[in-house]
């Protein structure tokens, strides 16, 4: 996309890169709604179905713009005293970029924790399979980035824009068809009511009780599983002494002990119901370390480096620069089938932890490679701009620069396996911690991270721009060449560094939910014992 911009659109590199990174965080941000939609009244399936027809929607509004030529401004080869395109070129534009991140906030929340309500995915169930469901969900994305990568974006470069946008977009029209198709060999689980008012009821009993004391016998707080059954099918919450000040929203007081099968839920919680407050709380830390990850905005910046290095791979043939991704993908494909097949084994037999490492030491692994693949990144463009003026090209932006593409090669592999690590660790993190009927709100905070990555990247490369152009430039429009790219990618790699410590810090002090599986539940009457023991 960001090649479509600069090229036919004339963007300056900043504004389009910005573009992207604001409609990109509005499409991880909108699955927040998805998600309470999905979890409160329209239940998973039906989110997915309208989600994809809006995204559908938006996919033929970008086709329509890149195939008629009065929806863009005139060429520039030369990418000098360029024409940029209209208000109303860029409105429509933005419109069909909006429709997109719309249909994402159907989309996203709900694919993966539908394809997780299709098997079980209960604690002993998940430890005594061979494969991981969250490493295989993230392979067939990675597919679906590959095949994006290869085919699509050679036709964009090499056919043109609109067949490269079509081919997507029936693509996209296919699987909404092949999804529908398949309605009645699901297993649609039943919308269990707004997550966000019971976690509103929580502090509102909480902040009413504020005066009362909490006993000393956590047995006294308020049990009531017929109340909780909807919201517990695969185990309850039991009580833990974090955050014990929430506690009070399940003190039973003389009030509310006149109807304690029906109570006023803004007066009276149950145990349950109080340590869905304390999941969402205390895996927040752990997801906002996931914020920077996509900060650096490599994926703009390199592309456009990558089209001017010499990308031939033979006499005929050249890879597309937009292409250079693939090697991300490809590495997060391969990586993952190694990680089940030998990393996992090897894992098994070194820390004796039945799925080798834990997702928190996943996650940690792969923040890790990704300020490895910043610092390489930086490296690299030293390299390019030597090898650039040494030929005298740092004046000539649209010159090709004798220096292979290969060069940002080592780069890709370590975002891929970054990836492989801190990706999926995160997913499988605020799955498998989030209260039960709160995983589609989960999934959306995996999303939203990003989008706030996007937004806070964003921001980074706006004061780089805006505070370096009187002192030698770090992030010039059009000649990448006299920038000092180098340095935009040293500061990030020194705020990914101190997220990085700050995550192990969350790590080692994080406390897993407790939590009774349905099956290991004795029937006991309304007021049970507020112990057990803690699955993670």
């Amino acid at each position: 996309m960001i090649t479509y911009l600069t090229k036919e659109l004339n963007m300056p590199l900043v504004k389009a890169s910005n573009t992207i990174s604001y409609f990109s965080g509005a499409g991880n941000f909108t699955p927040l709604f998805g998600a309470l939609i999905a979890d409160s009244f329209a239940g998973r399936y039906w989110t997915i179905v309208v989600g994809s027809i809006i995204y559908e929607l938006g996919l033929v509004s970008i086709t329509i713009l890149a195939t008629l030529p009065q929806l863009r401004p005139p060429g520039c080869p030369s990418q000098e005293n360029c024409k940029e395109a209209s208000s109303q070129q860029l409105l429509l534009l933005y419109l069909a970029l909006l429709l997109s991140s719309i249909g994402s906030g159907g989309r996203k929340p709900c694919v993966v924790t539908f394809a997780a309500d299709q098997i079980d995915m209960s604690k002993s169930k998940v430890e005594s399979r061979k494969w991981n469901f969250f490493n295989w969900y993230t392979f067939c994305l990675g597919m679906g980035s590959l095949a994006a990568l290869t085919v699509v974006v050679y036709v964009q470069d090499n056919v043109g824009w609109g067949l490269g946008f079509g081919i997507p977009t029936i693509a996209m029209a296919i699987s909404i068809i092949a999804f529908v198709v398949g309605s009645p060999l699901y297993r649609k689980v039943k919308p269990k009511g707004s997550p966000f008012v019971r976690l509103a009821q929580v502090v509102v009993a909480a902040v009413k009780k504020r005066n009362e004391v909490a006993p000393k016998d956590a047995a006294m707080l308020y049990e009531n599983r017929e109340l909780d059954a909807d919201i517990s099918n695969n185990g309850r919450l039991l009580h833990s002494d974090q955050y014990k000040w929430f506690d009070r929203a399940a003190i039973v007081t003389e009030d509310d002990d006149k109807d304690l099968n029906s109570p006023n839920l803004c007066r009276l919680a149950t145990v349950h119901r109080v340590e869905e407050v304390k999941c969402i709380i205390r895996i927040l830390p752990i997801w906002a370390a996931g914020i920077l990850i996509g900060a650096s905005h490599q994926g703009s910046f390199v592309i456009v480096q990558a089209g001017s290095m010499d990308r031939y791979l033979s006499p005929s043939f050249q890879i597309p620069p937009a292409s250079m991704s693939i090697f991300t993908s490809l590495t997060l494909v391969i990586g993952l089938i190694l990680y089940e097949r030998l990393f996992v084994p090897f894992a098994r037999w070194l820390t004796k932890n039945r799925t080798g490492i834990t997702y928190l030491q996943r996650i940690g692994i792969g923040l890790t490679f990704h300020i490895l693949a910043t610092i390489v990144a930086a490296l690299v463009e030293i390299k390019r701009k030597k090898v650039a003026a040494h030929h005298g090209l740092l004046d000539k932006p649209t010159a090709i620069i004798p220096i292979s593409v290969f060069w940002l090669l080592p780069q890709f592999c370590l975002q891929g396996i970054g990836e492989v690590f801190a990706s999926v660790g995160h997913l499988e993190f605020l799955y498998d911690q989030s209260p039960e009927s709160m995983r589609s709100t989960a999934a959306a905070l995996y999303w939203i991270v990003t989008s706030i990555g996007d937004y806070t990247g964003s921001l980074i490369v706006s004061l780089v721009h805006k505070y370096t152009q009187k002192n030698g430039e770090w992030l010039p429009d059009r000649n990448l060449n006299r920038g000092k790219l180098e340095n935009y990618y040293w500061l990030v790699s020194g705020i990914q560094a101190f997220n990085l410590v700050y995550y192990v810090a969350c790590a080692w002090f994080y406390t897993k939910k407790p939590l009774e599986e349905a099956a290991e539940t004795k029937v006991e009457g309304d007021v049970e014992l507020a112990t057990g023991k803690y699955i993670g």
